[in-house]
């Protein structure tokens, strides 16, 4: 394994809205490198941190970089979505504060074997955990053509899906599909040279999607969010960064459906349902980097931030 790096993204901005006090207890969810989890304690000295990655690789980097806060600190290996179980477990009823920082690390595109990117030629893993689940590979073997280019189409959101879908199930028939530069090869046939654009790599959106769909990324958010939701006490706060519109969409739905509260159909003159809104929204509009972090971290065009505070 080698050395795991990844820069935390909108670290100020973070630290302002989730405001972490000491003796209170927070979740990151998705831990890295745990950069935003040091910033919280350092923030809160006397805080309790839970951080939750299913990232093996991302733990262990995690464990050593956050030694040093010795027993405020409790790593788990878990997808965030069974927070809840993996909480109850351990006791834990509430959370004053959670951060889920979406997508993809830095590290993960780099390590060559993990098989995220389309730029270094590895085994077509993406598996956010390997010790388990199918592979890319697994993936493009078994999914009927009609199957992939909805995943193409609505993850990628990818408008030649139907042809790269089409491509890869007539070069899978020849020939298993196992490396990221033979499927990269298959897209670029797919996709018409002449509409490449010059800012945006013609793989890109097939390898978000076939990511998104290998770990069940968007499933996972919804699971997540409302499980992180419901275990905040009143006045704790949540902060969600995301990296793309689809992570985005979840995310302003379910922070404005715990805002609002009432269910009730709008054209009736008046609430029949009782529901109360469990949220206020800190962030009316996204939060995005600043150039200089921009220049510093490129990974921080995309990113965007909101955050709730439990009423």
């Amino acid at each position: 394994m080698g050395a795991f790096h990844h820069l935390s993204v909108l670290p100020e901005e973070v630290i302002r809205l989730l405001a972490p006090e000491s003796g209170k207890t927070y979740l990151d969810g998705t831990l890295g490198g745990g950069g935003h989890s040091a910033l919280i304690l350092e923030k809160a000295p006397a805080a309790f941190l839970i951080g939750m990655d299913r990232d093996q690789e991302a733990l262990a980097a995690a464990g050593k970089r956050l030694s040093r806060f010795g027993q405020q600190v409790s790593l788990i290996h878990s997808d965030f979505a069974g927070m809840a179980a993996e909480l109850e477990q351990r006791g834990i009823t509430g959370l004053d504060g959670f951060i889920l920082d979406l997508g993809v690390s830095s590290h993960q595109l780099d390590t060559k074997e993990r098989g995220f990117s389309f730029q270094q030629d590895a085994p077509l893993d993406m598996r956010m955990d390997i010790s388990r689940g199918e592979t890319a590979a697994d993936l493009l073997s078994e999914v009927p053509e009609q199957e992939l280019e909805k995943i193409i189409s609505e993850y990628g959101e990818e408008r030649w899906a139907r042809r790269i879908a089409a491509f890869i199930v007539k070069e899978r028939d020849l020939e298993p599909i196992t490396t990221t530069f033979r499927l990269v090869d298959i897209i670029k046939g797919a996709v018409p040279k002449a509409t490449w654009d010059e800012r945006i790599h013609p793989a890109t959106r097939t390898f978000q999607a076939l990511r998104i769909a290998v770990n069940s990324e968007l499933e996972s958010l919804e699971r997540g969010m409302r499980a992180a939701l419901d275990l905040l006490k009143p006045g704790g706060r949540g902060v969600i960064i995301s990296f793309h519109s689809l992570e985005d969409r979840i995310v302003k739905h379910i922070f404005r459906e715990y805002a609002e509260g009432c269910t009730c159909p709008r054209q009736l003159p008046l609430c029949v349902c009782g529901t109360l809104p469990r949220v206020k929204l800190l962030t009316g509009r996204p939060v995005t980097a600043t150039t200089d972090e921009i220049n510093q971290n490129p990974r921080a065009r995309s990113a965007k931030l909101r955050a709730v505070e439990k009423v």
